[in-house]
């Protein structure tokens, strides 16, 4: 764990597959007893999340002997098109939340921590890509990739939840921003999924 970096990212995203299938099955089981779309959108949306890491750590569990480049490159176009499903997912998700305008408001403590750990993800994102960098495993990239695309989404969410904790901007302006900051985002989850897609294997695995 301590000496092996890429035992501890993948290590890392089992962990967040975890969290991942049960907040897939959570808003699955609310979708259902709801009848709730936005629950269902929500579902997809994680469902997709838990797709793309089951795949990164099933092929590190069946691979842990002898690595194949190959098939690194098969889970990174795997991981490619399902980035770009999750982008129109997630965009589906923002159009229900903004028309139904639908967004969970937090006491003014839970709002900041909230805010702390977001940044926190961010910030140890900016970290790993920094520091890994160099190195070519493309298993890694995805991971890195994934951990991004998710640090993305959760930005959009804070800020709409800030919005409605707060309350310190104007219904309409907040309506404007969260819609930018929405296309802004799936916009970078779909460049991701392309970039992922189209990485060739002549050349180093880099970050966005």
């Amino acid at each position: 764990m301590i000496g092996e970096q890429r035992y501890r990212m993948v290590f890392a995203a089992a962990i967040s597959l975890s969290f991942n299938f049960l907040y897939a099955l959570y808003h699955g089981i609310l979708g259902v007893i709801h009848s709730s779309l936005w629950f269902s959108t929500m579902c997809a949306y994680y469902v997709i999340l838990s797709a793309m890491r089951f795949s990164v750590v099933l092929f590190e569990y069946k691979h842990k002997s002898k690595s194949s480049p190959d098939a690194e490159y098969f889970v990174m176009r795997l991981s490619g098109m399902l980035l770009i499903i999750l982008s129109f997912v997630l965009s589906g998700v923002i159009y229900i939340s903004l028309s139904q305008n639908i967004a969970v408001k937090y006491d003014e403590i839970l709002m900041i921590t909230i805010a702390a750990y977001t940044f926190f993800k961010i910030i140890m994102a900016i970290i790993k890509a920094v520091k890994q960098h160099k190195n070519p495993s493309p298993l890694l990239a995805v991971i890195r990739n994934i951990g991004y695309a998710e640090a993305a989404a959760s930005i959009l969410t804070l800020q709409r939840s800030m919005f409605v904790s707060f309350g310190t901007m104007e219904p309409t302006d907040a309506h404007i921003l969260n819609m930018s900051t929405g296309a802004a985002v799936c916009l970078y989850i779909l460049s991701i999924g392309i970039y992922l897609i189209i990485k060739r294997k002549n050349k180093k695995t880099t970050v966005i």
